[in-house]
C-alpha cells in the first residue's frame, strides 16, 4: 500500500467540524481518485461515489436542478440507497465534466445534511473562467506525484531513517554516511521511476524499469490526448512545447527560447499555451526575478522562464534510451544538471512554494529563488563533484545591500557549512518547507 500525505489530510478533514466542501485537484494520474476512495473506505461511517465521466444521468441532474433538495432527492436515486443526515460523505469524481457541480456545491453546502469532496483533473484549464467561484463554502487542496518522503516509505525506508534525516536538516549536522549512501541510491532510483503512483507501483511489484518505462510512457501519451480533447486548436503547439520541455532544460541557459518553435512569433502569441501546461499540472513555469529582494513578484518577468514537467520519471522517460541506466550506475560525465533541477522544482512546488530564479549580468545566475520563513533563500543545484565552485551564490551572499542570511547548494555530498553556504544533499530538499500557519491566530487590540 503506497503511503500518500494527502490521506491524511482527508481524514483529518472527515472528522473536523467543518461545514466546507473540499475539492482535490492536481494532474492526471497523481493518485486522486484512489486516495479518496482508500481514505473513505477507512474512515467515514458511510459515503456514496458519483462519477460525472461515466454517469451522464448525474451531469444531466446538475444541468437541470437548480436547489439543494431537488439535487439530493435525484442523487439519492442515482445512488441506489439512502443517504444518511450527519453522516453519508458524497464524493463526487470527474468533476471537470461537469462544471455546474461548483456552484450547486453552495447551495448543497448551506443546506447542511452531509460533507462532500470532489475530485478531478485540468481543473485548471475547465474551471478558470467560472465567476460565481463559490468562496468560503469549498477549501481547495492539490495533489502531486509522491514526494521524496512518500518515496521513500514507499520502498520501505523506515521513520527513524527519515527522522534521522531530518534531525541533519534541523541541526546541520553531518548525518550517518551509511544513510546518506543507501539515500542517494534511492534518490537515483526516483529520479527514474518518479512519483507516478502507477510508475512506483510497478516498480515495486517488479523493480523492472523497462516496465516503468512503458507507464510512463503511456501517461505522457494521455496528456497528449488531453490535450487533443481539451484544446484541439492548439494541440499542435501545445504538444510541441510538452516534447521541447527536456531539450530546453537540459540547453546552457535552461531558458524555454521561443524561437526553438517559431522564431516570427511574439511571446504573447504563445503565452496563453504555457499557461494551459501549467493549468493542467503538467508543467512547472519557474519565472526570472529580476531583484533578490521580497517579495519576488514584484520584479518576475513572466516571459523569462524555465519550463519543468511535473514528474521527475515522465522526464527521463521523455530522453534518449539509456539515460536511465547510466543514472544508477552513478555516471557523473552525462548532464544530470537539468534532471536535479526538475527534481528540486517538482519537490518544491509540492512544498507549496512559488518558483523563481535570480538572472543578472553582474552576479550571474541563481537557480532557484523562494520566499521560506518570511525570508529570501537562493538555492543553486549541483549535480557534479565541483559544488564547492558557485560564483553567483557568493557574489549574491556576499553584497551586504540584499542582507540575505543564508544560501543552500543542493549537491551529492553530506552536509557541511562555510559561512553563509550551507551544503545539503540534494534529497534534502524533501525538508525545505514553510512553518505551518498556526489554525487559530488571535489577536486582539485593547479598546481606548
Amino acid at each position: 500500500m503506497i503511503y500518500r500525505k494527502l490521506c491524511d489530510f482527508i481524514r483529518n478533514w472527515i472528522s473536523s467540524s467543518t461545514k466546507k466542501a473540499l475539492l482535490i485537484t492536481g494532474a492526471r494520474q497523481v493518485g486522486k481518485t484512489y486516495s479518496i476512495r482508500k481514505t473513505l473506505k477507512e474512515h467515514a461511517t458511510s459515503f456514496v461515489e458519483i462519477n460525472f465521466l461515466e454517469n451522464e444521468a448525474a451531469m444531466q441532474l446538475f444541468q437541470k436542478t437548480t436547489n439543494a433538495q431537488d439535487l439530493l432527492r435525484g442523487l439519492s436515486v442515482l445512488v441506489g440507497k439512502p443517504l444518511v443526515k450527519g453522516k453519508t460523505i458524497i464524493f463526487f469524481d470527474e468533476v471537470q465534466c461537469c462544471k455546474e457541480i461548483v456552484t450547486a456545491i453552495k447551495f448543497l453546502v448551506d443546506e447542511g445534511s452531509y460533507k462532500y469532496i470532489m475530485s478531478g483533473s485540468l481543473l485548471g484549464v475547465e474551471l478558470k473562467d467560472i465567476r460565481s467561484f463559490p468562496v468560503g463554502y469549498l477549501d481547495i487542496k492539490t495533489m502531486y506525484p509522491l514526494d521524496f518522503e512518500e518515496f521513500m516509505k514507499a520502498n520501505n525506508f523506515s521513520d527513524e531513517v527519515i527522522g534521522h534525516l531530518r534531525n541533519g536538516y534541523v541541526s546541520l549536522s553531518p548525518v550517518d554516511d551509511f544513510i546518506h549512501q543507501q539515500t542517494m541510491k534511492l534518490f537515483h532510483l526516483y529520479l527514474i521511476v518518479g512519483g507516478m503512483p502507477a510508475a512506483v507501483d510497478i516498480y515495486l511489484k517488479t523493480n523492472n524499469i523497462a516496465k516503468v518505462i512503458e507507464v510512463q510512457k503511456s501517461i505522457i501519451d494521455l496528456y497528449k490526448k488531453d490535450i487533443a480533447q481539451y484544446d484541439p486548436k492548439e494541440k499542435l503547439y501545445l504538444n510541441e512545447i510538452l516534447m521541447l520541455i527536456p531539450s530546453e532544460i537540459n540547453s546552457k541557459n535552461k531558458r524555454f527560447v521561443l524561437k526553438n518553435l517559431n522564431e516570427n512569433q511574439k511571446f504573447s502569441r504563445y503565452e496563453n499555451r504555457f499557461l494551459w501546461l501549467r493549468d493542467a499540472g503538467v508543467a512547472l513555469p519557474t519565472y526570472c526575478a529580476n531583484e533578490p529582494a521580497l517579495p519576488l513578484m514584484l520584479s518576475k518577468s513572466r516571459n523569462l522562464f524555465k519550463l519543468f514537467l511535473n514528474d521527475i520519471g515522465l522526464l527521463c522517460a521523455m530522453y534518449a534510451n539509456g539515460l536511465q541506466l547510466k543514472i544508477l550506475q552513478g555516471e557523473i560525465n552525462i548532464n544530470h544538471g537539468a534532471i536535479y533541477e526538475n527534481f528540486v522544482a517538482q519537490e518544491l512546488t509540492a512544498h507549496q512554494f512559488d518558483l523563481y530564479y535570480y538572472n543578472s549580468k553582474k552576479n550571474g545566475e541563481i537557480d532557484f529563488m523562494i520566499e521560506h520563513n518570511g525570508a529570501l533563500l537562493p538555492i543553486e543545484v549541483k549535480s557534479g563533484k565541483d559544488y564547492i565552485r558557485h560564483v553567483s551564490m557568493t557574489h549574491l551572499l556576499t553584497n551586504e545591500h540584499y542582507g540575505i542570511a543564508k544560501g543552500i547548494i543542493l549537491q551529492n555530498e553530506n552536509i557541511a557549512i562555510k559561512g553563509k553556504a550551507v551544503y545539503l544533499p540534494v534529497y534534502m530538499t524533501m525538508f525545505i518547507e514553510n512553518q505551518q500557519v498556526p489554525e487559530d491566530l488571535i489577536y486582539r487590540v485593547e479598546a481606548i
